[in-house]
């Protein structure tokens, strides 16, 4: 049995002259118009009849109740960006579907800055929970969809407070319509302003952080320091790769002293965020200028004593303690009722530190507790001769709350 066509066609920003020509033919074809009411203004001139309806299971039942009719289902810009297509390719997967597309909010931004968007990393924020800063601080063009709760002012205050305030933002409201208004300014300067509820930022860093190695490497020689302690590259390698961090994790590093671990985790978290906790001024003040220094917009430095200092923060994904020797149940306590789900990496540098973590795993019931000990040492020359110089060694335990994922 021949399936029934129907046709799917992009209708650019909204207005005709974003559709491509193709698409208006297959408009003024249609006996039946369906789509956004803002779509189908554009269209009102046509006698056949319109459908305005934005939800995909009522589109589906109006389509098949009008089998006998040609219908044109109309979706914003380009049909495969962001688009409502997506869950009625399955609900309509019966029917003989013709796609044409129609021009992105991006391509045609992009257009109007004179910018190529090749190299653009596209987010929507419109009804989808994204970390934009953390996208914006590794990427050199990011374009944002904003709508619904996120407005595009709200982006730009968020990336002036993570320290993005100087990056350039190309906001568009109203793209295509004859009161388009495109803006050019820093972050910080659109921050200040009003936007419509649909419009695109397309956002441009031209120093975005990048990693040298694909490992967390960094050299001890590359951190500004502090008289606080700091966690050895060789120990911190594997505190990062214990953690087992994934897209989007919040993490808190407790005891952060000067940053390092801090630093290796907000790069490998460019779309997370990392808290770091730490009590001690002339500390906080080297975690000040670490952030700086490696551009990391995503870390966010906590001046105060754990547990009490992490009341105010999001519940974690990850804690890493380094530095809460006598407060480590507390700090436990405290994650473990944010996110009871919450994995653990404790770093130990004496044997009561090493009890006293065993001590809370045991009691709080903790899954799958793992103990490592490292042992380094580093080469010194000494006269004409090299000699192994050891670290102190350090215990590394592992574990976390309920079930999860992985």
């Amino acid at each position: 049995m021949e399936k029934k066509k129907i046709y799917f066609v992009g209708a650019g920003m909204g207005t005709p002259g974003t559709v491509t020509a193709e698409g208006l033919r297959a408009i003024q074809s249609a006996e039946l118009l369906i789509g956004a009411p803002r779509l189908l203004e554009a269209f009102a001139y046509l006698g056949c009849r319109k459908l305005g309806l934005t939800l995909a299971e009522e589109i589906s039942e109006a389509v098949r109740a009008n089998e006998d009719k040609r219908t044109v289902l109309l979706f914003s810009g380009d049909i495969g960006f962001y688009s409502g297509a997506e869950r009625l390719y399955g609900l309509l997967g019966d029917y003989d579907i013709a796609t044409i597309p129609g021009i992105s909010s991006l391509s045609y931004l992009a257009a109007k800055a004179n910018l190529p968007w090749q190299d653009a990393v596209c987010l929507s924020a419109h009804g989808r929970s994204c970390d934009c800063a953390g996208q914006v601080q590794s990427s050199r063009k990011t374009f944002v969809l904003t709508g619904g709760s996120a407005r595009a002012e709200d982006i730009c205050a968020e990336l002036a407070a993570r320290g993005l305030g100087g990056t350039t933002v190309y906001a568009g409201e109203r793209l295509s319509y004859p009161d388009e208004r495109i803006i050019c300014g820093s972050a910080e300067e659109l921050a200040k302003m009003s936007f419509g509820g649909l419009t695109a930022l397309l956002i441009i860093n031209p120093s975005p952080i990048s990693r040298a190695y694909e490992a967390p490497y960094l050299r001890d020689e590359e951190f500004i320091r502090s008289g606080a302690p700091m966690t050895k590259e060789e120990t911190r390698m594997l505190c990062v790769s214990k953690l087992r961090l994934r897209a989007g994790h919040v993490l808190w590093d407790v005891g952060a002293g000067t940053g390092s671990v801090s630093v290796e985790c907000a790069l490998a978290l460019s779309k997370g965020r990392v808290f770091a906790v730490e009590k001690d001024g002339e500390a906080v003040e080297a975690l000040r200028l670490n952030k700086a220094k490696f551009g990391v917009a995503n870390l966010e430095l906590v001046y105060g004593e754990a547990p009490e200092a992490l009341s105010a923060l999001p519940a974690p994904d990850r804690v890493f303690i380094g530095g809460a020797s006598g407060r480590i149940a507390g700090v436990m306590r405290e994650t473990l009722g944010k996110n009871p789900k919450a994995g653990f990496v404790i770093a130990a540098v004496t044997l009561e530190t090493l009890t006293e973590a065993l001590k809370c795993v045991s009691e709080l019931g903790l899954r799958e507790p793992e103990v490592v000990q490292i042992s380094s040492a580093r080469a010194k020359r000494l006269g004409g001769h090299s000699l192994m110089a050891a670290n102190n060694p350090v215990w590394l335990i592992s574990c976390r709350g309920g079930d999860e994922d992985a």
